[in-house]
């Protein structure tokens, strides 16, 4: 089968096509033919930076991706969730590595969840790891309720602007910071306040907030905390929270720490239920073919593009 792989770390001209062996489902695993295959910042990081520790490399370096939407076709035994034919979405094996840039993926039948009616596979695609993320930080850890508020840095972003959706079906009063330009397509998203962060310092013009969603790090912590009611929340999706991060916090009353997405059936399920009532929808910046993956990472580093990169490998 085609596929992408980094054999070593280095820029997005590292990504080369080549061809596989194509895998075959164990037990519990389905094998999925994989239509479309998003990009995340975690993608490119991985290329980047190495990949030391991380499961799941091959002979020849990594296939990265994670985010997939595709048809199975194959299940190994014990497999009651699908059967061949099912569309399925999903983000397999992650930390691990799922091999997503590819033609087939083989992952627990419980990675992946029924595609959302009414998305394509490019749509679908964009969901599962920033959507997870967004409903992993909102729901399951900050426990956000009707009514509190919400501020999402990088709203424009692949994480928040579904993390804006997903808060808004939460019932939130949604405040996100963007660049002037993205003001009003993160108002069309259900955004209540948007804040230009080049011109306006968040911390002096937002106060009150029960929850914030930070993907950007640096001094976004301390500035954010100032926003903060005591009892609030602060998750932390790219960086670390030490433990002075976590004593700071504290002292305002905050609870702090970092979250990493992981695979989720119940997640998916639910935001595929968010989708069919019409309340979660991706954005898709750009789409490209899968030999075009390099293009894509570079696309995605200018950290310009409002909404997701989608890979295509089956032409729907």
């Amino acid at each position: 089968m085609r596929a992408i792989v980094a054999a070593e770390p280095g820029p997005a001209g590292v990504l080369k096509e080549i061809r596989v062996p194509k895998p075959q489902p164990g037990l519990t695993e389905v094998l999925v033919r994989v239509h479309a295959a998003a990009i995340n910042p975690t993608d490119w990081k991985t290329r980047a930076n190495g990949w030391a520790g991380r499961r799941g490399a091959i002979e020849e370096g990594v296939i990265l991706g994670w985010d997939v939407s595709g048809v199975v076709e194959a299940v190994g035994g014990g497999v009651t969730l699908f059967q061949p034919g099912d569309e399925v979405f999903g983000m397999p094996l992650f930390p691990a590595f799922a091999g997503g840039y590819s033609e087939y993926v083989t992952a627990p039948a419980r990675h992946f969840a029924r595609k959302p009616e009414g998305l394509t596979h490019v749509q679908a695609a964009a969901l599962p790891l920033a959507s997870l993320t967004a409903y992993q930080a909102l729901h399951d850890f900050a426990d956000v309720q009707p009514g509190q508020k919400v501020l999402i840095h990088a709203a424009a972003g692949g994480v928040g602007h579904l993390a804006v959706q997903i808060a808004k079906a939460l019932g939130a009063h949604v405040i996100g910071t963007a660049s002037a330009a993205k003001h009003d397509f993160v108002r069309g998203l259900g955004a209540e306040e948007v804040i230009d962060y080049r011109e306006v310092d968040f911390a002096e013009a937002v106060s009150g907030v029960d929850v914030v969603i930070d993907a950007i790090g640096g001094d976004y912590f301390d500035r954010s905390l100032r926003t903060l009611n005591s009892g609030g929340t602060l998750v932390a999706l790219n960086y670390n929270v030490d433990a002075a991060m976590k004593a700071r916090a504290a002292e305002r009353g905050v609870t702090s720490d970092f979250l990493l997405v992981e695979p989720d059936l119940g997640g998916l399920t639910a935001i595929r239920a968010l989708v069919a009532d019409g309340r979660l929808r991706p954005v898709i910046d750009t789409t490209l073919p899968l030999a075009e993956a390099a293009k894509a990472h570079e696309l995605g580093e200018t950290n310009r593009a409002s909404g997701k990169i989608v890979l295509t490998v089956v032409d729907d």
